[in-house]
């Protein structure tokens, strides 16, 4: 596109009012849930919704969680396997488990959404996107996604949802965990950990693991790609997370935590001998401090730096220099009061965002956003209120205020509606401000405005959900080329605000345990789309949907997986259209002593040849088998 439009009254492609009425009834008819991660009993805890823990069922926003087991039980080789079988989330990788991937909560864009590793803020400033192929999953306890917007609480860029992974944690009497497997490709994959906690007035908590994970791969792209070369892509990941705390007095905690991943993995880049690899690093490390000032006002300090490198250079891998260095550094107060039953919470944090490039100098730049936030989470018998406000003010694109307003009425014990607004905002990259021939510094941020409302169930053996939501982008950043206003100085294009998105649709999910027998899935019916254009927004399907079933016996379980999504488009004039899939996966454990199981899994057993990327591989039927110790 050349020129901005002006922006069309939304009319969905489909009547969500009659889709949602006939989706509750096919929920009801197929007891649906989530695989391997069936919909939260309401007596679970969450962290990420309210940045603080609160039961499930007193939560207003749509939230989803991985627990350790399921993750073990799985058998998935990456975290973004894992988070492709999970409702309202589509991903997009190009190749194998150690190319560059991308994941859409939503239908939001891969850079509209935040990712939290132990509340540490990860990702590129450049790219504005986390580093998903790096990220461990041997180092992962369990992961919680809050679909939605929640700029109020992490500020920019929370458009589509937030993913926050959680590392093992020690408690309890010292207990050692490990695993060793191998499959198709020549993967092979082994990690250990060591994790519990010392009693006493000044009781110590300790976890340490580590991992490796290595694969022979396959040929990341296929004919018809520019870079195209049949060599086999392989990857090895090396990994290392720990986190320690110590009880000073009742109420009175101080910790550190660190994660640091090393990835080198290779990729096309034409048909020629050369080996062209990326090597990525994941460095995160905090410190903090939680105080009871008094009984009823709980304080946290942290400070954290997260750094995010990437290099492609032969020599600069060699020397361990990168060609893109971006480093975060947050300073976080966050006081929670409690008033009754009810939470006032009080935040301030300072982020600083550092770029250094050996390739691209002009990108060496630096920016600090202050943010001062307010919510206020009210729980009145069967009404839930949570109100919350906070303002951002950055040294490179001003001040933005978002604020956010929900409601939730237990209908019965086990039937809960809600519903809320809420307004968001995306930063502009340092690539779509500063690359040469690319960006401009005067590009704003891109502004969302969300309504949803839902029905969650959970009875009995019963989970059942669905939510219904509405979220308009505005000042969305996308490429012109050539570039409308200077096509001289950007040749290539240039990245500049002016288009609209909407972003609608209906998720469904539950689960049914009928004896042995446990049935799931999700269902996600959306419109993600380009108001500007017309088109749908790239690499994301109209209509996606998971189903699992599984049988457990003892100390056996089985079960079967289906993966469904419909055709997409890679490209943002939805002129190359990429096919539907169906995929079904096979898996089993079986725990043949009190601390030992072995696990098998196959996926993709019908072979099914698919695309996520246009002209890029993916796997193909594939055999992984592992022994594991423990299970903490």
């Amino acid at each position: 596109m050349t020129h901005p439009v002006t922006r069309r009254a939304a009319l969905p492609s489909f009547a969500f009012a009659s889709t949602f009425a006939l989706a509750i009834s096919i929920s009801n008819a197929y007891a649906a849930a989530d695989p391997a991660t069936t919909a939260s009993p309401t007596d679970s805890v969450f962290v990420t919704a309210t940045r603080t823990p609160q039961k499930a069922g007193d939560i207003i926003s749509d939230t989803l969680s991985i627990s350790a087991e399921q993750i073990a039980e799985s058998g998935a080789g990456s975290l973004i396997d894992l988070l492709q079988r999970q409702r309202g989330i589509e991903v997009a990788r190009n190749g194998g488990a150690g190319t560059s991937a991308a994941v859409y909560i939503r239908g939001a864009n891969a850079n509209q959404n935040i990712v939290l590793v132990d509340g540490v803020r990860i990702g590129s400033s450049t790219l504005g996107t986390a580093n998903w192929s790096a990220i461990p999953l041997t180092a992962i306890d369990h992961v919680e996604i809050v679909y939605g917007p929640l700029s109020t609480l992490y500020g920019a860029d929370a458009i589509g949802g937030v993913i926050q992974i959680f590392t093992k944690r020690g408690k309890g009497a010292p207990e050692f965990t490990a695993f060793a497997g191998f499959g198709t490709n020549n993967t092979r994959e082994a990690d250990a950990s060591v994790s519990g906690s010392t009693g006493g007035d000044h009781s110590i908590s300790y976890a340490l693991s580590i991992g490796d994970e290595k694969s022979d791969g396959f040929s990341a792209t296929k004919p018809g790609n520019f870079s195209y070369n049949p060599d086999a892509d392989g990857y090895d990941k090396k990994n290392a997370a720990g986190q320690a705390s110590i009880q000073l007095a009742p109420g009175q905690e101080a910790g550190l935590l660190f994660l640091n991943s090393r990835l080198d993995a290779q990729y096309d880049s034409g048909a020629s001998s050369y080996d062209t690899r990326a090597l990525q690093r994941l460095e995160n490390v905090a410190v903090y401090s939680k105080n009871q000032i008094l009984p009823m006002w709980t304080s946290q300090i942290q400070y954290a730096e997260s750094r995010d490198k990437s290099g492609t250079d032969t020599s600069a891998l060699a020397s361990g220099k990168s060609e893109i260095d971006t480093k975060q550094t947050d300073i976080t107060w966050q006081n929670d009061i409690l008033i009754g039953a009810d939470t006032l919470q009080l935040l301030y944090d300072h982020r600083k965002e550092e770029v250094e490039s050996s390739s691209t100098p002009q990108l060496q730049r630096d920016r600090t956003t202050k943010s001062f936030a307010a919510a206020y989470n009210l729980k009145r018998g069967d009404n839930l209120v949570n109100i919350g406000v906070r303002n951002d003010d950055s040294s490179q694109y001003g001040s933005k205020t978002t604020g956010s307003a929900g409601y939730g009425y237990h209908v019965t014990p086990a039937l809960r509606a809600s519903a809320s607004i809420g307004t968001s905002f995306r930063a502009p990259t340092y690539n779509e401000l500063y690359y040469p021939g690319f960006g401009i510094a005067t590009n704003k941020p891109e502004q969302g405005r969300n309504a949803e409302a839902g029905l969650h169930y959970d009875s009995k053996g019963t989970q059942l959900g669905a939510v219904y939501y509405h979220n308009r982008l505005t000042d969305l950043l996308v490429t012109a080329t050539p570039c409308p206003f200077d096509p001289k100085t950007y040749s290539f294009g240039c990245a500049y605000n002016v288009n609209h998105a909407l972003l609608e649709g209906v998720t469904l999910s539950g689960g049914q345990q009928l004896g042995d027998f446990h049935f799931g899935g999700s269902i996600d019916l959306q419109d993600p789309k380009d108001e500007t254009t017309g088109n749908r927004l790239a690499r994301r399907s109209k209509k996606h949907a998971d189903f699992t079933a599984d049988y457990s016996l003892g100390a056996l379980k089985a079960g079967a997986e289906l993966d469904l999504s419909g055709d997409r488009f890679d490209d943002a004039a939805n002129k190359n259209r990429l096919g539907g899939y169906g995929l079904v996966n096979l898996y089993t454990t079986y725990r043949f002593a009190p601390d030992w199981s072995v696990l098998v899994r196959w996926n993709n057993i019908g072979d099914k040849h698919y695309e996520l990327a246009r002209y890029y591989g993916t796997a193909t039927a594939t055999v992984f088998a592992g022994l594991r110790y423990g299970y903490k």
